[in-house]
């Protein structure tokens, strides 16, 4: 694919500091054959492919120190397929609970934005919880055309540009397993800072490379993946929004909700055992039995002063 012709060299996204100051986290493993139009698509099944990971020993976090440019990648997100609806339906109901206890304290009439909404399964929730407009940023054509007719009108096609956003204008900023996969996480994130309102919300879901699944499954964890140019813990988390000039609320783990079958799909077996495993569980009727896990996610709430 021709994001991978020109890796760009990086320093630490969150801090800022060199290649120097970074020990080895992994060594890059990509095999360009195992590319297709999925690999740059939502819930897809995982790869383990990734860049050369280094971790930042200032701020903990682990980043690749070389790729794509931001052009390449809004282009393969633009072009990439979709598969997930269901899962994203899934997570949409996970997410709203999550945010349930804080959207309380929102003002009448709130508006949020989020970023990387998908099909907009969130912005439909948000509605239904009693929002009063939502926005959201999708830079796949595919998952635009799976979004419902309800919210395809309110979701903008291509990647989040601040200058497209009056600042001051928004209650909540969701941004829900996207922060890994841009260019400048810290640009976003205090480009959400001026965009919200003071006492203003803004909500994060990111993996966690420190979570016990993620160190024990090591490169076949699913974190582990070409479309993830940065992976957070809470440490790195503390100082993205911290010195963007916002508070953490919360700081806590995320369950996760989904069938037994999308949790083979993600398990770190080959795929031959995974399909017989796949198949086992459609014959004897488990497929869609719907189990609550912590897979190494986190959810971060964090507050405009």
């Amino acid at each position: 694919m021709s994001v991978l012709h020109e890796l760009k060299s990086r320093v630490c996204p969150v801090c800022g500091s060199g290649p120097e100051a970074a020990t080895l986290f992994l060594e890059q493993s990509i095999d360009p054959e195992k590319l297709n139009r999925f690999s740059f698509a939502s819930r897809k099944a995982p790869e383990f492919m990734s860049y050369r990971l280094l971790r930042c020993s200032p701020c903990s976090t682990v980043y690749a120190v070389a790729a794509p440019p931001s052009e390449a990648l809004a282009h393969a997100y633009s072009e990439a397929s979709y598969d997930g609806t269901e899962e994203a339906n899934l997570a949409g109901d996970t997410y709203l609970d999550a945010l349930q206890p804080f959207l309380v304290s929102l003002p009448p009439r709130a508006r949020a934005l989020e970023i990387g909404t998908g099909t907009g399964v969130l912005l439909e929730r948000l509605l239904g919880a009693g929002l009063h407009e939502v926005v959201g940023v999708e830079p796949s054509k595919a998952a635009i055309d799976a979004a419902s007719e309800r919210v395809r009108p309110f979701i903008k096609e291509g990647v989040f540009v601040e200058s497209e956003f009056a600042p001051v204008t928004f209650d909540l900023i969701c941004c829900f397993q996207t922060l890994e996969h841009v260019s400048d996480p810290k640009k976003l994130t205090e480009a959400c800072a001026r965009l919200l309102r003071p006492g203003g919300l803004l909500a994060f879901v990111t993996h966690d490379y420190t979570a016990l699944v993620n160190r024990l499954l090591g490169r076949r964890s699913p974190i582990i993946d070409i479309e993830h140019l940065q992976l957070f813990c809470r440490a790195s988390l503390d100082r993205l929004l911290t010195t963007s000039g916002l508070t953490i609320e919360s700081l806590t783990p995320l369950v996760n909700r989904y069938p037994l079958r999308y949790w083979l799909r993600l398990s770190p077996f080959p795929m031959a055992m995974k399909s017989a495993m796949q198949a086992s569980v459609r014959r004897i009727g488990l497929a869609d039995l719907r189990l609550s896990v912590n897979v190494g996610n986190l959810i971060t709430i964090a507050r405009k002063p």
